[in-house]
């Protein structure tokens, strides 16, 4: 793409010159000889760079007429290079161009290759401006666009509905966020909506999986460390806390984070500040705080295991989210949406699900939830022989007794019963349904292994 210059002069053999440079340099050339009819033209067409004298017929000395032209070019185009020409002007009608929006200026007679660089570095720079503003209303729609379709959230139900707005409303403040609910619930998703409501979503979400960091590498992932500072810090590291700057920093499994850890992280969201392992030098750190668990906070800080003070940190305010079985009018959406995703994925065809699978989808109970749900589908379109999906594809036909919801459940009242005692036979009726194999259990159940065996033990079960 050629870029085009406007040339503003009132002597002929200047403008002839320079358009035998410019063009020659293969630019597209416009020369207009009063200030009039440069700004007339500037209105019509869009211009790379302007090229300005600040002496014409009413003033040849003073440069008035030139600096109220610049005036005027950056009222229409602020973001237009202008670089202005000289021949009488002293520096500091220059100087005076300069603080008006001129970007350089060249003294007549020029020096072409000084001239040819201003011109070349003055139009790159106007471009990558160009494209940074275009980048920034580009994020900015995008993110429009996320919040206006709830960020992929699939929300129908009215509890869903509720808990979406209450999100909008929180994410106007700084409070830090408590999610909890069950696993599969979808909770990363919901924090990561909740930053793009708020004022701080053109900045980073930084999500960290607390149940993944060693205990004794816990500092240098969350803090950063400087090289040099243990054995293997072959080079700097920027922490999570720090990548997180100005944003939202976002902790799941919070529960698993280990005793000495919580210490740590208590210090930094009372002090907002941290050192660097091996620094000495304390950074000061602006980032909200949302953290997740599936995990009963409190029972484990009457165990002794989570801080009572850390918790009130965490918790300004908790929201649970709701399991699949409290949203049913959001199963059948949800389904279609992981059909078409999947079916997108694999280039296969969509298809669509039978009658009894519609009603099997909408009476089972869903332990592992939405992720439970998208792995179902998943398998199911592998699964089926054709493009219709049944219940026996989705492992939900009738004779499949341990995935159909029933009111009893080995003799209990599901209705009535606690819900201690209901989930410690759930899971003893699927420890004999796939011969005590617990990966395969916990990934049943839609639990993580650390979950998986912190019920065992809640509940004196052993493999």
């Amino acid at each position: 793409m050629k870029h085009s210059i406007l040339i503003a002069d009132d002597d002929s053999r200047i403008l002839t010159a320079l358009k035998l440079l410019l063009k020659g340099e293969n630019y597209q050339v416009t020369a207009v000889t009063s200030p009039k009819e440069c700004l007339d033209t500037l209105q019509k067409d869009h211009y790379s760079l302007a090229l300005v004298d600040l002496n014409y017929h009413a003033d040849t000395t003073s440069g008035d007429e030139g600096l109220q032209l610049i005036a005027a070019i950056k009222q229409l185009d602020e973001q237009l290079p202008v670089v202005v020409m000289t021949g009488y002007s002293s520096i500091e009608v220059a100087v005076e161009a300069m603080k008006l929006g001129a970007v350089d200026f060249v003294q007549k007679p020029w020096g072409n290759d000084r001239l040819l660089s201003i011109i070349q570095a003055q139009i790159r720079i106007g471009d990558m401006q160009h494209q940074g503003i275009k980048l920034a209303q580009e994020n900015a729609l995008l993110r429009d666009q996320i919040s206006a379709k709830s960020a992929g959230i699939i929300a129908q139900s009215q509890v869903m509905q509720q808990l979406l707005t209450q999100l909008e409303k929180l994410a106007q403040s700084d409070m830090n966020i408590l999610l909890t609910g069950e696993n599969g619930t979808g909770k990363s998703m919901f924090a990561e909506y909740l930053h793009q409501c708020s004022g701080r979503s053109a900045c980073p979400f930084i999500s960290v999986n607390m149940g993944a960091i060693s205990e004794n590498l816990f500092e240098s992932e969350m803090f950063g460390h400087v090289k040099g500072a243990f054995t293997d810090a072959k080079d700097n590291r920027i922490g999570r806390f720090e990548l997180a700057e100005g944003g939202t920093l976002f902790l799941d499994e919070i529960a698993n984070i280990h005793g000495s850890q919580q210490a740590k992280l208590l210090h930094v969201l009372e002090a907002h500040q941290f050192e660097k392992v091996g620094s000495s030098k304390t950074q000061c750190v602006d980032v909200r705080m949302v953290s997740a668990t599936n995990a009963n906070l409190a029972e484990l800080i009457e165990q002794g295991q989570f801080r009572q003070d850390l918790l009130y940190r965490l918790n300004t305010v908790e929201i649970t989210i709701p399991p699949l079985r409290e949203r049913l009018a959001d199963i059948m959406p949800l389904a279609e949406h992981f059909l078409m995703q999947h079916a997108h994925k694999y280039r296969m065809p969509q298809g669509e699900f039978a009658t009894q699978a519609i009603e099997a989808l909408r009476a089972y109970t869903w332990p592992g939830n939405i992720r439970e749900l998208n792995h179902m589908i998943e398998r199911a379109i592998f699964l089926r022989l054709g493009n219709i999906i049944t219940a026996t594809d989705l492992g939900l036909n009738n004779t499949t007794e341990a995935l159909l919801p029933k009111e009893t459940l080995n003799n209990i009242d599901i209705n009535h019963a606690p819900l201690d005692e209901i989930e410690k036979t759930i899971i003893e009726q699927r420890l004999a349904q796939f011969n005590h194999n617990g990966q395969e259990t916990a990934t049943s159940l839609g639990l993580s292994r650390s979950a998986y065996y912190r019920r065992l033990e809640k509940h004196n079960l052993t493999l």
